[in-house]
């Protein structure tokens, strides 16, 4: 005796061995005994073979045309032996009603299961939907071996161009285009991303790093809704001073201005002024909503993201020929010894007197020059001169400042190292299309206007984070526990010290238009202004707030993100230059073991052919240069020190994490230094 029976959803025959009411021992064509519940046979006889039956069975239900047996089946439940009996004769053969009950098994969109070797058939609404469906799925899967064909022949369908970043970034695995992306990967044997490459679908190296970033965090556009920047209703007093601001050329978002007042007097009053964005924008309406969402504004070389839109910029900037709502911060210095003596913040309308511009000055004010009113102010923008004599206090001043905070730090701040600038000449509003003529130039370190503008506004930030410390109001503050190698700058609710900047508090408080922290901690200082002792009760944010943590948490993502991209495109327009300029060999400095940094460009590659000592000076030979995975490598040609410079080895701000890839594979420092507050650091860089 044979048995047919269903086991997992397969139909399997045997020969019985032994049987109950409830159950059967069967024994497989391949020897395997398994045990069968009576209710699972579908079907018993004695002839032909288990294995002859199942074939047999399989090629008449081959012949079964489902349409014409829907039309046989009747409306009510019924078997597969009774549609065997209605589809071919009355005395439908064993053979007949096994493939009755293959085929009717393997078309659920014509019959739906009632049970064991029981069906009943689909109504006609339902089976037109069912077969809609089959014949879209095969146009689906005729279409994805179609462009999977095209990606492996060379050529990219343009329905994968559209879908590219998407694809490769944040696929839908169950989208056509990935699919087929897949299916030509396995064909070619080839990573998506070099199948891809190879096809064409990438035509601008450049745009595929920027379309990624915007995928990733600007999925919806850089553009903005339609908002209004709200006036500000306090009638503030006009500020007997007369201030100044230092930026480049390019920057609109003008966050920061500075006055000095008393010179000869014996106390002399500085004052940094602050955008007051935060008297007029309160927390939870649409425009906190935008800036919340954006967090920073995001840089790059030729282009820039803004956290706010530009028209609410323009009417918070601090712009010259006007007095601009501020918070200002005035400090009274002791004029012979640059002790502080006092300090004091308001709420006012500043007069700016000018906007400086660092690339129109820098080349011409010169340390000697601050120093010393006697040396001749040649090349000095007029601008510039008026204000000669401020700037040459705010420079000594500044440096005092420096030197405080490095006593303070338990060592002196050492960064020799150069800033590099980019400008891309001929980018559009919307940013290069990547094929631009770059310019980079070098950028010192520690440049007077660098300094006078860091040392102000650490001065600010430092102040001002203590002061909501002592009146009790929460704020957002960066700090750093100590100088030893791992210890990183932290952001939290606490008023705790910055040991790399040597301050005992530090609230970021002075781009209020550019980055979110700082517009936060201009509602709580302003709160502070208004209230003083009781400003906590008054304050947008109460002590151990979640939504301060729930900010700190954003920001810190973003911010990190914004300027690995940052990194990633100076990395791309570094290589750019390279092949504009032709550059094949230059002279590097060794960082690390198979790791040099180029002398005069921002520039770190892996280098073979050497074990050379950290601060041996080489020269390189490039290696090709692949603009997709921001990679290039060289090989070292010739020693040029004899013995490396200490200097070089000790040189503060050298990290494993300096930028050696783009967006592919990127990791920063986002250590604060001086330089973050004069605009020179990759979060705060020079507007381009």
């Amino acid at each position: 005796m044979f048995v047919l029976f269903e086991d997992a959803g397969k139909f399997l025959a045997g020969r019985v061995l032994s049987e109950t009411d409830a159950s059967a021992q069967v024994e497989l064509e391949s020897g395997k005994r398994v045990k069968v519940k009576s209710a699972n046979v579908l079907l018993r006889f004695e002839k032909p073979a288990p294995a002859e039956l199942l074939r047999e069975a399989q090629l008449v239900a081959a012949t079964i045309e489902l349409d014409l047996a829907w039309e046989f089946a009747p409306e009510e439940e019924f078997g597969f032996a009774d549609l065997a009996r209605d589809y071919f004769s009355a005395n439908a053969t064993l053979v007949q009603q096994a493939g009755a009950l293959l085929r009717l098994f393997d078309a659920p969109h014509y019959f739906r299961r009632a049970g064991k070797g029981r069906f009943r058939k689909a109504s006609a609404e339902v089976l037109q939907q069912a077969l809609a469906a089959i014949e879209k799925k095969k146009q689906v899967q005729a279409q994805i071996g179609a462009w999977a064909a095209e990606l492996v022949a060379g050529s990219c369908p343009p329905a994968i161009r559209e879908q590219l970043y998407k694809i490769l970034f944040k696929p839908d695995k169950n989208a056509p285009e990935y699919k087929a992306v897949v299916e030509a990967s396995r064909t070619a044997q080839a990573a998506p991303l070099a199948l891809l490459q190879k096809a064409g679908a990438i035509t601008s190296p450049y745009q595929f790093h920027f379309k990624r970033f915007l995928l990733e965090f600007f999925p919806k556009g850089t553009g903005f809704p339609p908002v209004t920047a709200p006036a500000i209703k306090d009638d503030l007093l006009v500020a007997a001073v007369q201030a100044f601001s230092v930026d480049d050329s390019s920057t609109t978002e003008i966050d920061d201005a500075l006055s000095v007042q008393g010179l000869g007097s014996g106390t002399v009053t500085v004052g940094v002024h602050i955008a007051a964005p935060g008297l007029a924008v309160q927390t939870g309406t649409p425009l906190d909503q935008l800036a919340r969402t954006r967090l920073s504004t995001v840089y790059m070389p030729g282009h820039k993201i803004t956290m706010l839109p530009d028209d609410v910029v323009q009417a918070y900037t601090l712009l010259e020929g006007r007095d601009c709502p501020a918070v200002s911060l005035y400090v009274q210095f002791d004029e012979a010894s640059l002790e502080v003596k006092a300090s004091e913040t308001r709420l006012e309308r500043v007069p700016i007197a000018a906007n400086l511009r660092h690339d129109q000055i820098d080349a011409h004010l010169t340390e000697a020059m601050l120093e010393d009113p006697s040396q001749p102010a040649d090349g000095l923008p007029p601008p510039a001169a008026r204000f000669r004599t401020e700037l040459g206090f705010l420079f000594r001043l500044a440096k005092q400042l420096k030197a405080q905070r490095e006593v303070a730090r338990g060592k002196p701040e050492n960064f020799t190292r150069p800033d590099f600038n980019f400008r891309v000449p001929g980018a559009g509003d919307d940013g290069p299309e990547g094929d631009e003529t770059v310019e980079i130039t070098v950028r010192r370190r520690g440049a007077p206007l660098d300094l006078i503008v860091s040392e102000a506004m650490i001065l600010a930030n430092s102040t001002w984070g203590l002061w909501l410390a002592d009146v009790g109001v929460p704020g957002i503050y960066r700090s750093q526990a100590s100088l030893l190698p791992g210890v990183k700058v932290r952001m939290g609710t606490k008023a705790l010290p910055h040991a790399g900047l040597g301050v005992k508090a530090y609230a970021w408080s002075t781009s209020p238009l550019r980055r979110y922290t700082d517009l936060v901690n201009q509602w709580q200082i302003i709160a502070a202004a208004r209230h003083g002792r009781t400003a906590a009760l008054a304050a947008p944010f109460k002590p151990k707030d979640a939504e301060l943590f729930s900010i700190i948490s954003a920001f810190d993502a973003a911010y990190s993100a914004y300027n690995g991209h940052q990194a990633g495109m100076e990395r791309y327009w570094t290589l750019k230059y390279l092949q504009q300029q032709g550059v094949r060999e230059l002279d590097a400095t060794i960082f690390k073991e198979g790791l040099a940094r180029a002398d005069t460009l921002p520039l770190v590659l892996p280098v073979l052919g050497t074990d050379l000592p950290r601060g041996s000076r080489v020269r390189v030979k490039l290696g090709d240069i692949d603009l997709i995975t921001l990679d290039v490598s060289g090989t070292v040609l010739q020693r040029l020190d004899a013995v490396p410079e200490t200097a070089a080895a000790s040189e503060e701000g050298d990290s494993e994490e300096e930028t050696m890839a783009g967006p592919i594979a990127i990791a920063v420092d986002v250590t604060d230094t001086p330089e973050e507050e004069a605009g020179a650091a990759p979060a705060a860089a020079a507007e381009n």
